[in-house]
């Protein structure tokens, strides 16, 4: 039995407190947070505090906290000998620098409160100080996941980065082009089945591969026309994806 303590209430913590809650051989012992209000709903399952002076005794101690708090949080807490990891993707371990044992437990996905998550899909990427505080992230990243990879900190700031690619700047696009639709009263459900292929493509073909559109078969024409229908601020993108797609495939405006 792992003896984890959450610290946070945010959209991971809330998902995590969830699974640890659920999840055999995992005692969730406590969960922290500064808003006391935020998670009262945990009440009849855990204890709860926003009093660091009355964190209980873990195995691990997790910190879901904005990445501009982990360092002040981390420098509160009054453990000894125990392992204390943060869940940011961007911070070095090295955030958490007053703690003896520290280490990252990463889970690389988005968040939203509403949007129910199952963890066994997760990756979740580990770091430790120690081969033996490493061996219990690995024990608990498998016991709620299927998937668990050892990421330095330098290699975890690279993925987070590729992430923000994949994911953020990917989702903003799927805005811009609900902005599209809804200027001219056309259903923006109509682009799900192509946003789905998109992505269930690229696990049999490379996004090299899978590439498809104007800009990857040098179509100047389709996109002049579709440069006259878009915004200053459109255009600024639709142009700059395609100068991108155009360096990708050897192509010159």
């Amino acid at each position: 039995m792992i003896k984890v303590i959450l610290l946070g209430g945010g959209n991971l913590a809330f998902h995590l407190t969830n699974c640890l809650l659920d999840t055999k051989n995992i005692q969730l012992v406590q969960v922290y947070n500064r808003s006391i209000t935020k998670i009262e709903y945990l009440k009849s399952k855990t204890l709860i505090t926003n009093n660091l002076e009355e964190l209980k005794e873990a195995d691990i101690y997790i910190i879901a906290v904005s990445d501009d708090a982990i360092s002040k949080i981390s420098a509160q807490l009054n453990v000894k000998n125990k392992l204390v990891v943060h869940t940011s993707g961007a911070a070095n371990l090295n955030e958490l620098k007053s703690i003896s044992y520290k280490g990252v437990f990463y889970p690389l996905q988005t968040f939203s409160k509403d949007k129910k998550i199952d963890f066994s899909s997760i990756p979740i990427c580990i770091e430790a100080d120690s081969k033996s505080n490493l061996l219990l992230l690995e024990k608990l990243a498998k016991t709620i996941s299927k998937s668990c990879y050892y990421i330095n900190s330098e290699q975890r700031k690279k993925l987070h980065v590729a992430a923000v690619f994949v994911n953020n700047f990917v989702n903003h696009l799927y805005y811009i082009g609900n902005e599209i639709c809804d200027k001219n009263n056309i259903p923006f459900e109509i682009l799900l089945p192509i946003i789905k292929e998109t992505a269930v493509k690229i696990e049999s073909l490379s996004p090299f591969e899978a590439q498809t559109g104007p800009a990857k078969r040098n179509d100047l024409k389709t996109i002049k026309n579709h440069k006259t229908i878009l915004t200053k601020h459109q255009k600024e993108i639709y142009t700059l994806l395609t100068k991108s797609i155009y360096a990708t495939y050897g192509k010159k405006l």
